[in-house]
């Protein structure tokens, strides 16, 4: 057996362990099997880690047992299952290149087809411009440092716990955490889940990423998620110096505790790493995957192949086969940057990383209400926690046909052929068909048009450009007009058809009176709007 001092990897906490219990036997059995592990290593405490693992505790040393020592004491003991450090782990960002927010730039929500334009970003605005811009009805869990639930980008989309009475200092909805109203914090153990101040980076990192993930749309300020509209909950455990596994494992079992109470937690983000083969993390990863939390993990920041250097929770296979699940409940994520190539500090990996994600110099809140441009896998990973989100907020239920969603839509880049599993980039665009089971529709504007159609006669509405120019199916007549051989718009009585196009999810017909108004049709992206002979629109304009 190998010693353990060479099996140790990274930095860990030096006054304790994490062991976890066979749960076989009788409760005297187990009493004592516990009780004989504690005196072995001349415990002065035994916690149990989480609720919801409860067979796994943390067993703070005698001043004269080391971590090595420990775990040699223990490994080998009946009714031992693992014994490990409690290993401490990082946020995974590289220091901000500018300090404040200066520049309007948020390459990483653009697309090829959008404006502003870049074919290097997630293709946000084009998923937005479909209607898909999130729901209040889906919510995430933030893994990290705090949130600044105050931010003027952020406070709308924040998380409120309906099971407690804000300040009652009771725990109103029985689940062992008191006055949680909008999360928990595992560092200091209480429900302040904000602490930054002035000139300091407290909470800076997690306050980052929400902004990605659900970053408030059309307030006049700052900058925008990839939701619109979300919930994010802050599960607390990194602080300045980072985090340790047993804070991590309690986070992540707080996300799983709602989430079997009914809160509509699709996905956790993890932005942090660090540590070596950590089997209590994986067992909450898996216990998270289990009630049907997504696990999105930052690739990490070490320029490696994860495939021969692990890069942990990354590397885990959340496979749930003691739940007969069958399928892994992690998304690994690494970081490119605006030109499209994978960013030198991203690690990689052909069969441990999934795709890759905007990561370098994003724009994103910051405390004291403010903003700044973060690089690292840190930052793409909130990219792809969104895009799960807003697969959700389309209809998509399933977290395994979520993954699948996502995975199966990127776009190919030669940056990342090769080196990660898809071999492509996040594409929120392409994602929508697989989300909603609707085909792809192009949106188009059309500015001061009107249609006027005599009694008797026909305009014919066909597409240039794309690849369906067949009938309009997505159209429906209004009183007076009528939709002939599937393509042709025919007034129906003496008066004129006057048709303006509107945004409707159906793409209907209505009597609007707006002289500019935006018309979804059932063509392709990028195909171009005929009426007639009369170009109205073209790829440029397609929004």
């Amino acid at each position: 057996m190998a010693d353990v001092d060479s099996t140790l990897q990274g930095e860990y906490a030096p006054d304790r362990v994490i062991v976890t219990y066979s749960d076989g036997g009788t409760s005297a059995q187990n009493f004592q099997v516990r009780e004989r592990t504690r005196t072995d290593v001349e415990a002065v405490s035994s916690k149990e880690i989480s609720p919801r693992a409860s067979r796994t505790a943390v067993l703070t040393l005698g001043k004269n047992v080391s971590v090595s020592e420990a775990i040699k004491r223990l490994r080998n003991q009946p009714g031992v299952v693992y014994v490990q450090p409690d290993y401490k782990v990082y946020a995974l960002d590289i220091p901000p290149t500018d300090s404040y927010f200066a520049s309007n730039s948020l390459w990483g929500m653009y697309g090829s087809g959008t404006t502003p334009a870049n074919s290097f970003g997630s293709n946000a605005i084009s998923a937005w411009g479909r209607g898909y811009t999130g729901s209040s009805s889906i919510a995430v869990g933030v893994v990290d440092e705090g949130i600044q639930i105050s931010h003027p980008d952020l406070a709308a989309n924040i998380w409120v716990n309906p099971g407690e009475i804000a300040g009652n200092g009771l725990d109103d909805d029985n689940n062992g955490y008191i006055d949680d109203i909008n999360g928990w914090d595992f560092v200091n153990n209480d429900n302040t889940v904000f602490d930054g101040r002035a000139n300091s980076t407290l909470d800076a990192h997690g306050t980052h990423v929400s902004g990605t993930i659900g970053g408030r749309a059309n307030n006049g300020t700052g900058v925008v998620g990839v939701n619109w509209n979300v919930k994010i909950i802050s599960a607390k455990f990194l602080g300045l110096n980072g985090g340790y596994t047993s804070d991590a494992v309690r986070a992540l079992d707080y996300l799983t505790a709602l989430k079997i109470k009914g809160a509509p937690i699709v996905a956790s983000n993890n932005s942090w790493g660090g540590g070596g083969f950590d089997q209590a993390l994986l067992d909450a990863i898996d216990r998270g995957g289990d009630a049907g939390i997504l696990f999105i993990a930052a690739a990490g920041n070490n320029g490696q192949n994860t495939d021969t250097t692990a890069n942990y929770p990354s590397n885990y296979v959340c496979d749930g086969t003691a739940n007969n699940r069958g399928w892994d409940c992690i998304i690994s994520v690494a970081s490119i940057n605006s030109t499209g190539a994978r960013s030198s500090f991203s690690n990689y990996g052909a069969t441990t990383v999934d795709l890759g994600a905007p990561g370098e110099g994003i724009i994103s809140s910051v405390p004291l209400n403010s903003w700044a441009n973060y690089s690292g896998t840190s930052m793409a990973t909130p990219h792809v926690t969104g895009a799960v989100a807003l697969c959700a907020s389309m209809g998509l239920t399933n977290p395994r046909d979520i993954k699948s969603a996502i995975l199966s839509t990127v776009t190919p880049r030669s940056s990342l052929a090769g080196i990660t599993t898809t071999g492509g980039i996040l594409n929120l665009d392409g994602m929508t068909t697989a989300c909603s089971g609707k085909s792809a529709q192009a949106l188009l504007t059309i500015t001061n048009t009107t249609l006027n159609a005599t009694p008797g006669t026909s305009i014919k509405l066909t597409s240039n450009g794309g690849s369906g120019s067949g009938a309009l199916t997505y159209l429906t007549p209004t009183t007076g007009c009528a939709i002939t051989n599937g393509d042709s718009l025919t007034s129906t009585n003496a008066a004129n058809c006057l048709v303006y196009a509107t945004k409707a999810a159906s793409g209907s017909l209505t009597a609007a009176t707006s002289p500019a108004v935006t018309f979804a049709f059932a063509f392709t992206p990028q195909a171009t709007l005929r009426i007639a002979n009369t170009v109205l629109s073209n790829p440029a304009n397609v929004a």
